[in-house]
């Protein structure tokens, strides 16, 4: 039974994922499709419940009017089937509708449905270009994430289920104590119109401390998890007083917004406990003295004093449960501003998948800038004809790294084109595109799961016979086999730690250069792919690139001129500009930029400007 309730949510849709909407109600319907019938399915289970609830009350005055009136030795016989209505109702008909409910609720919605959420804004987040995780943390963009998917649920339940909850049950009890007598109900909806004042003047209030401290959360949350990723380097610069007062900062800022938060939360406990203790007092008075009049029964006392007792305690849990959804509300409000950011880098309508048959690549008048109206690359133009292998060669802020991030379309171009086999990389998927591209980054990152996991990351369908041969050419297993965990995996089966810091810079380079050689691709960017090498290494793996690289179309870019001479072509770049073109030996008789940095280049690098 809960299996089949557990199952009728699915929490992972196949659903295409667009820009999340930016206002709350609309993003809140956006993250809701598929669950609204279960959401409403509730909403009404938990009316059928308040209704029944103070249907009870209403019928516990009748008894206590039929005991005090009534014969006892006539009185079961006279209301056995009200008795019998009654008991059917306690313990088959209520019970029915709350198991349902919790059902439906715990099993359907509170589970699957703000992991459905999360799985959505995953998958959005995940094409989002990389300018948005250079200008956020990691750990806060995950915190966004976590938060928001549960303040959306908290939002919506709330208000289609609580809230639904508490109207039918306010609205009851008015009734039913104003059918006892009219004056009764007086004090109650002097009491239904203060108590929605006080909602009014604190929760608001509220809300906005909450969105206050949602937003801190995240900040304190990132610079923790921003100190945890970048340990090596904290304890490299003996900065761990440091990061604890960066952390601290982040706390305080968390903390002064709690401190807010509670204190007006004393003002309406105190407010509210005034509030309830005069309606009590009220409806207690009125129902004596009108009593003592003659005026109401016994029972019609006892059903007025037990329902403003259940108000007083509902009362507060209400009052908690609004405060919470306005918090929430706050919390998904922030969230927006992160997970609604539209997407820079996006497949064109109608973009077709690259087909890479023969691996040439053109950069036809490309022009770009970051952020500033400098430009990085102004009207650059470069042929590389398919299977040519070229040499990138400039001094830092040149613009090579910029040249290959365009290639792989990790930025949009301003102006200008460039094309693989004649396709303008702008008119065909992103996925296709990079799929057709394998490279070797100086800075390497790898995934924190298995060294066979990172390796058949570059072609997750390969043979274990495929994997030994990639780890064999990459020079990697030397290492791999003697490889142990804190879990005790060894070998391929060991995890490498976060971005792959239990291995040494060589080892993760290798690991990298195999995953590469593994994927096989067409085209191969190469940037410092053997830097993080020793010589020994290096001159291993060299000849295993030079095999990697038969039959592809290369890029590669190294400030050790000695490590990419032997391409076919080399190209100078500088101030974003193409200045140089030709083999090694060229360049050298024409005296110019590279001839100058091969001299000086007495440790084999090119010196800083």
């Amino acid at each position: 039974m809960f299996r089949w309730f557990e199952s009728r949510l699915n929490p992972f849709p196949e659903d295409k994922v667009e820009q999340p909407p930016q206002t709350l109600v609309k993003f809140c319907l956006y993250y809701s499709r598929g669950a609204w019938p279960y959401i409403i399915a509730a909403g009404l289970l938990m009316m059928l419940i308040a209704l029944t609830e103070v249907w009870l009350f209403s019928f516990i005055g009748n008894i206590v009017d039929w005991l005090a009136e009534q014969n006892r030795e006539t009185f079961v016989q006279e209301q056995f089937w009200g008795l019998t209505g009654m008991a059917l109702v306690v313990m088959l008909g209520l019970p029915m509708l709350v198991i349902l409910h919790s059902l439906i609720t715990y099993q359907s919605l509170l589970g699957n449905y703000p992991m459905r959420i999360r799985w959505l804004v995953h998958k959005y987040l995940l094409n989002q270009s990389l300018t948005f995780y250079q200008d956020e943390f990691a750990g806060r963009i995950a915190t966004k994430v976590m938060q928001t998917a549960l303040a959306v649920r908290e939002c919506v339940i709330k208000l289609f289920d609580v809230l639904n909850y508490v109207t039918v049950y306010f609205i009851g009890t008015v009734a039913i104590i104003a059918s006892a007598d009219w004056r009764l109900a007086a004090p109650l909806v002097v009491w239904v119109v203060l108590y929605g004042l006080l909602l009014r003047f604190f929760v608001p209030r509220l809300g906005k401390v909450a969105a206050a401290q949602a937003d801190a959360r995240s900040i304190m949350t990132g610079r923790i998890v921003d100190s945890y990723t970048n340990i090596q380097t904290v304890k490299l610069f003996s900065h761990a007083e440091r990061e604890l007062e960066f952390a601290k900062d982040g706390m305080t800022g968390f903390l002064g917004t709690v401190h807010r938060q509670m204190r007006w939360v004393t003002k309406l406990y105190t407010c509210l406990y005034l509030l309830n203790s005069t309606l009590l007092f009220a409806v207690g008075f009125l129902a004596i003295s009108l009593w003592v009049d003659n005026q109401i029964s016994v029972g019609a006392i006892a059903v007025a004093l037990s329902l403003v007792l259940r108000l007083w305690g509902m009362s507060q849990w209400i009052m908690w449960e609004i405060s919470a959804l306005f918090e929430n509300i706050g919390t998904v409000q922030d969230g927006i501003k992160t997970v609604s950011v539209p997407q820079d880098i996006l497949d064109k309508e109608g973009a077709v998948p690259l087909h890479v048959t023969q691996g040439s690549i053109e950069f036809d008048q490309v022009s770009f800038n970051y952020h500033s109206d400098k430009p990085v690359l102004h009207d650059l133009s470069l042929h590389i004809a398919a299977g040519e292998k070229i040499g990138l060669v400039g001094r830092s802020g040149a613009g090579k790294s910029t040249l290959v991030n365009l290639l792989l379309r990790f930025y949009e171009v301003n102006e200008g084109a460039i094309r693989i086999d004649g396709q303008n990389i702008a008119e065909v998927t992103q996925t296709s595109l990079r799929q057709h591209i394998g490279m070797v980054t100086q800075d390497t990152s790898l995934l924190h799961r298995s060294v066979r996991g990172n390796i058949s990351y570059g072609r997750p369908d390969a043979t274990d016979a495929m994997i030994e041969e990639a780890i064999h050419k990459a020079e990697a297993d030397t290492f791999i086999d003697e490889l142990e965990d804190a879990e005790g995996r060894r070998g391929l089966a060991a995890h490498v730690g976060e971005r792959g810091v239990k291995l040494s810079g060589g080892q993760r380079q290798r690991v990298a250069i195999a995953r590469v050689m593994l994927k096989d691709a067409p085209i191969l960017i190469l940037d410092e792919a053997t830097s993080a090498l020793d010589s020994e290494v290096e001159a291993a793996i060299q000849e295993n690139l030079y095999r990697l690289m038969e039959g592809k179309t290369v890029i590669a870019i190294a400030h050790r001129l000695s490590t990419i001479a032997a391409m076919d072509r080399l190209v100078v770049m500088d101030q974003g500009r193409i200045v140089e073109q030709g083999t090694h030996e060229q360049l050298l008789q024409q005296g110019g930029i590279y001839a100058q940095l091969w001299a000086r280049q007495s440790g084999g690098f090119i010196p800083e400007e």
